[in-house]
Order: C-alpha cells, then structure tokens, then sequence
C-alpha cells in the first residue's frame, strides 16, 4: 500500500473512532523520517489506537513501533512512512507538534474516497 493511501485510510480509521481536528501533514519534501504526520485529538486516545492498529494488523500492515500507549496522553503510531500522533486535547494544546512543521503541505482527502471497505 502506498503511503497516500495508507494515510487515507488511517485518516477514516480515525474519524470512525471520533478522532477530531485530524490534520495530515506532507513531509516527504521535507525529511526523510516519513512521509506523512496525521495529527488527531480525542476523549478515547486508546480506542482510536487499538482501532487503526486492529484494522491495520488485518491488511498486514504492523507499526514499527507504538510510544506512550501507557500514559494514553500521547501515543505515537510508527508506520514508518506514515507516523501518527493521537493527543488528548489537553496535550494536543500544549504541545501544538504542528506548528514545527508550519511548512508542510496540509493535506485533505475527500468524504466520497472511502476505502474502509477494500
């Protein structure tokens, strides 16, 4: 599965578990850590991670590495080329991640490209 559209579903993955104020962030022109950030929020940070990663598991799709799982403020997903960040709104806020990358291309995906049933 290519990058964009990993990104994609793990975008609609996210809002199934009422993620919101979903951003992805481009950064293939800009570091070769990955190629893509999704930044989300909400109240059930271990729901929308335990989804993305379930429904991820069964394309065969397996993160490098998950961080902060624990604590549940923050965890990030290491997808490799997609990295993904859920926040607590609370922590989301304090930190504002996005703002280091306030050169990167934002990226929006289309309601009618839902892939969730490939």
């Amino acid at each position: 599965m290519e990058s964009k559209e990993k990104a994609r579903l793990i975008v609609e993955l996210a809002e199934a578990k009422k993620a919101k104020d979903i951003e992805i962030l481009e950064l293939k022109h800009l570091t070769i850590i990955t190629d893509y950030f999704i930044i989300c929020s909400g109240e059930r940070v271990r729901t929308i991670v335990d989804y993305i990663e379930e429904e991820l598991k069964k394309r065969g799709i397996r993160p490098a590495s998950i961080e902060g799982y624990n604590f549940s403020k923050w965890v990030l997903m290491d997808y490799s080329d997609v990295i993904v960040h859920v926040f607590e709104e609370q922590t989301r806020e304090y930190y504002q991640i996005e703002n280091l990358w306030i050169d990167a291309p934002r990226i929006e995906f289309e309601k009618d490209q839902d892939i969730l049933d490939r």
